[in-house]
């Protein structure tokens, strides 16, 4: 009987735990079949993917460390600790030498700075109550009026002097079998702003001047293509010499129109005026075109020098010109004129016009 009891308890032990395992692995696929499980593009937000079953697991940790150190600290607050025979003089001593130490090397570090505070504003001071010397440099003022050296003080482009000579027309004229040399050329001397310029223009027939015009004149910029002249004109050659004073424009318009655009007054009263256009066409870089007009008005005639009140004279010019090099370019072309005829004897003063044939040379320097 008790070897039967024996052997029903033992069965009833291995039933009892195998239905326990069952149990246990019930409820383990249930914990792992609700499982969370997080997106696979959440995972840095959380680390690692975990389940309930471990959550659980890592609580019931957490508590029973909890309660071992709750534990620990109840058996060692129970325990006595024996301060008799510890020297709290020393302590305090160590602790009060702990403070002053730190308390000595604060306030050293501030008088450190309070006292090289002091001595930058006692040398600011110094600095600016003292008497510079003589050859001290002003700190507050500009480099103008100070030495460069060797290599003197630089200029900007437009304070440089410069100077050139340009004679526009230098050709041989050739009508009704007569041939002459007419000259146009000015000289300036200056810089950007101002100039001193000189100009003259005339014509030259066996030898003689038969026709001059000669400007000195102080010109001015205005814009960058502009510029104001003011100055005296003296007339030559045939006829009564004459003096004007003179006052005017001359630059290029738009599209790069050659302009000379001069007012004439004299002591008679008498008044003129002189208009000029040229313009250069660029057939190639060397071969160019140039048309040209000039105008001549008179308040007054004047029949010893051939000039008539109102549009006195007018030349109309086209020259053909090749730049062998850009300071020298000869030219040829054709040219037309038109006068007053003072040996006329009609009523009427009758006008000479006349078509030319012009070569020449265009040089600057």
């Amino acid at each position: 009987m008790n070897i039967i009891k024996i052997k029903f308890s033992q069965v009833f032990r291995i039933d009892y735990l195998f239905a326990v395992v069952l149990l246990t692995g019930f409820f383990s696929g249930y914990g792992l079949a609700n499982e969370k499980i997080i997106p696979e593009e959440h995972k840095h937000h959380h680390g690692m993917v975990v389940s309930r079953q471990q959550a659980v697991n890592t609580a019931q940790e957490s508590s029973t460390i909890h309660n071992d150190l709750n534990s620990k600290s109840k058996q060692l607050s129970e325990k006595t600790i024996d301060h008799g025979g510890m020297n709290h003089q020393m302590m305090h001593h160590d602790h009060g030498m702990a403070e002053q130490n730190t308390g000595d090397s604060h306030k050293q570090s501030v008088d450190v700075q309070m006292n090289g505070m002091k001595h930058a504003a006692h040398n600011s001071m110094t600095m600016q109550d003292a008497s510079m010397p003589a050859t001290a440099r002003d700190p507050h003022a500009y480099s103008d009026g100070y030495g460069f050296g060797p290599l003197g003080k630089p200029k900007m482009g437009d304070e440089e002097y410069l100077g050139s000579v340009i004679v526009d027309r230098l050709e041989s004229v050739t009508s009704r079998g007569n041939t002459s040399m007419t000259y146009d050329w000015q000289a300036w001397y200056g810089n950007s702003y101002d100039k001193a310029l000189v100009r003259a223009e005339g014509e030259i027939e066996t030898g003689t001047f038969k026709n001059s015009r000669n400007e000195l004149l102080w010109a001015h910029a205005i814009t960058p293509y502009w510029d104001t002249q003011l100055g005296i004109r003296y007339d030559s050659g045939k006829g009564t010499d004459r003096g004007w004073l003179a006052f005017g424009v001359q630059g290029l318009m738009p599209y790069w129109i050659y302009t000379e655009a001069t007012a004439y007054v004299n002591e008679q009263g008498r008044t003129s005026f002189r208009l000029e256009f040229e313009y250069d066409w660029l057939l190639t870089q060397k071969l160019i075109l140039q048309p040209r007009l000039e105008m001549n008005f008179y308040s007054q005639s004047d029949p010893s020098r051939g000039v008539r009140d109102g549009l006195s004279d007018v030349e109309a010019g086209l020259r053909l010109r090749y730049e062998i090099v850009r300071e020298f370019a000869p030219y040829v072309g054709v040219e037309w004129t038109t006068g007053y005829n003072p040996n006329s004897q009609n009523i009427k003063p009758s006008s000479i016009d006349a078509l030319q044939f012009v070569a020449g040379a265009h040089i600057w320097f």
